[in-house]
This record gives C-alpha cells, sequence and structure tokens, in this order.
C-alpha cells in the first residue's frame, strides 16, 4: 500500500524531480482539499498501476514555503483549490483545479503515455 507523501519546504525538491510525480496543492481549511485527499488517498490503496508515480500533498498555508513559492511563479495565478500539478523529469506537464480520480488518472495517462 502507498500513501500520500506529506510535502513541504523540506522535500518539495525532491518529490518534483522524480521521473513521474503528481503533487496536490491544498489548504488545511479547505473542505474540498480534504475530500480529494480521502479519496485520493482510496485511490492509493488499491491501485497497481501507477507504482512508478509519487504523490505527494502540500499544505500551502504551512510554514517553511519560501523558496518553493520563490520558484513557481506560476503559483500566484492559482485560485481554486485544490489544485494538482503532474511533473515528468522536474518539468511542469499538466496541471489542473479539482479532484477526481479519472480526471487524474487521464491526465497522467497523456502526460507519461501510460496504461
Amino acid at each position: 500500500m502507498r500513501e500520500l507523501e506529506a510535502i513541504g519546504g523540506d522535500n518539495w525538491r525532491d518529490l518534483l524531480g522524480a521521473p513521474v510525480a503528481v503533487l496536490m496543492l491544498g489548504k488545511s481549511d479547505c473542505a474540498a482539499c480534504a475530500e480529494w485527499t480521502e479519496e485520493l488517498k482510496g485511490f492509493l490503496a488499491q491501485d497497481e498501476a501507477w507504482g512508478h508515480v509519487r504523490f505527494g500533498k502540500m499544505l500551502l498555508d504551512q510554514r517553511g514555503l519560501i523558496e518553493f513559492k520563490k520558484e513557481t511563479p506560476w503559483l500566484s495565478g492559482v485560485t481554486d483549490l485544490p489544485y494538482n500539478v503532474i511533473y515528468v523529469n522536474g518539468e511542469k506537464v499538466r496541471e489542473w483545479a479539482g479532484g477526481g480520480v479519472d480526471r487524474m488518472l487521464n491526465r497522467l495517462g497523456r502526460a507519461t503515455s501510460a496504461p
């Protein structure tokens, strides 16, 4: 069983530099973010096809994210949460607001030409 990694100021570069990574951005008081977190955790507990992908969640209202915010200028344009970004070899290749495993898998498939 894989878990949704907690991403913060000390490990975000590691996640984004993975061969394939999904970063979910949220805030601690966001109900939609909590719902998407639970759906994503359920998916990860059962998934066997996407084991090569790292999944992480970052709460934007936590301390220690100054470097992340400086190095991701596109973040200032994000208005809706949760917000998701797919990275392939450190490059941002897909992004979307909202949740939904089917939506995520569709984008992952297009981004990686995988299942």
